[in-house]
């Protein structure tokens, strides 16, 4: 037996042995998960709904199905009708309680996704964080009291609040339904759960996606008459500077050939979309992968820099994520002499247009109560 075979033979016997381990231990989160929705259930505890619409954005797995560039997406298109406030917990940040959003506070304060929207729609939108959703949302209306319309983001999980509009968000390339429950796979409760959402949301979806995909698709969602299924894309939009200093304007990479070098900078979950799109420009492309909301040190940087020193190319630039940038701006440890290297790739969600319906029209109708007349 060559060495190739008993490599995978110990991998399979390792994956076989991790299973073993993690099962009780997904049964063991998964009659968690049940005795708590057993408890709002029962009523023994309590749900709280409130007079002003609440639109919950969220989703049944850990790591990114691309929440944030959709309650970007509801805000740009329902900002001029509603006076909205966006409410998230405001994950990894080192604050606690309610904080509302302000032009003296940063990513630390905030998390970085609370802050990349309010940096995006400051003058649009009401932003604030909360752990307490109930106290967030009666924090925002006492403050501001024309708030007519909430959007929870990150909440399918925090039941405490009952929403008019529940929106559930679906990572084409982690599809619930081949899932198992934390920790043996990646489902923060059991894909049924999708059933009980207004809306979903297919997120990522290729742009070759074929109709026969999608029918297939919705066949494994299953879900029922009133439910109704969407499909979104990721877009990707022009190189921005980092630093807006007088950086050269790259508006497009097309013009860069093979002697040219990118390194990609990620903190996502998922950095792979990211690098496939750096990878069709024809450059040579070298990746930093970090976890997910990674906060960037001086260390980090100076890793960072050296490698960018050691690469070889013809013309070399730094380009990152939307997410990251945000952190990065606001990192006392970037170099200033280096800000002039660095760019981000911004995104955004955009629907395919699936039997015909608009996602917008359909949530405003949920959010006015209008679903009830037909």
């Amino acid at each position: 037996m060559d060495f190739d075979n008993i490599l995978r033979i110990s991998r399979n016997v390792l994956g076989a042995t991790e299973r073993a381990l993690l099962t009780p231990l997904s049964w063991i989160y998964g009659a968690g998960v049940w005795l708590r929705y057993q408890g709002f259930k029962t009523g023994l505890l309590k749900q709280e709904e409130f007079d002003v619409p609440v639109v919950s954005i969220g989703n049944v797995t850990v790591g990114g199905t691309g929440k944030t560039p959709h309650v970007e997406y509801i805000v740009s298109r329902l900002c001029r009708k509603y006076d909205i406030a966006v409410l998230s917990r405001g994950y990894k940040r080192r604050t606690k309680g309610f904080v509302l959003a302000s032009d003296n506070l940063s990513p630390v304060d905030l998390g970085d996704e609370p802050y990349q929207i309010y940096r995006k729609f400051r003058s649009m939108v009401t932003v604030a964080v909360c752990e307490d959703r109930r106290k967030g949302i009666k924090n925002l209306l006492r403050i501001n009291p024309d708030i007519n319309l909430i959007i929870m983001d990150d909440a399918m999980q925090h039941r405490y609040v009952k929403p008019r509009v529940s929106v559930v968000m679906i990572d084409y390339n982690r599809p619930p339904y081949d899932d198992k429950l934390l920790p043996l796979g990646t489902l923060r409760e059991p894909a049924d759960r999708i059933l009980k959402c207004d809306m979903v949301v297919v997120t990522k979806c290729p742009d070759d996606m074929k109709p026969v995909d999608l029918r297939m698709m919705k066949e494994h969602m299953d879900l029922f008459k009133y439910q109704q299924l969407y499909f979104s894309k990721v877009r990707y939009g022009a190189p921005e500077p980092v630093f807006p200093i007088g950086n050269p304007d790259l508006t497009s990479l097309n013009w860069l050939d093979e002697d040219d070098l990118i390194l990609g900078i990620a903190g996502i979950a998922n950095p792979r979309p990211f690098a496939k799109y750096l990878k069709q420009f024809g450059t040579r492309l070298k990746v930093i992968h970090y976890d997910d909301h990674h906060s960037y040190t001086r260390d980090d940087f100076r890793y960072i820099f050296k490698l960018f020193h050691e690469l070889e190319g013809k013309r070399k630039y730094i380009v990152t994520t939307e997410k990251d940038a945000v952190r990065i701006l606001n990192s006392p440890y970037f170099p200033p002499t280096r800000q002039n290297s660095i760019y981000f790739i911004p995104i955004q969600a955009d629907f395919l247009n699936y039997e015909d319906r608009d996602f917008i029209y359909e949530l405003q109708k949920k959010i006015e109560g209008l679903d009830d007349m037909y």
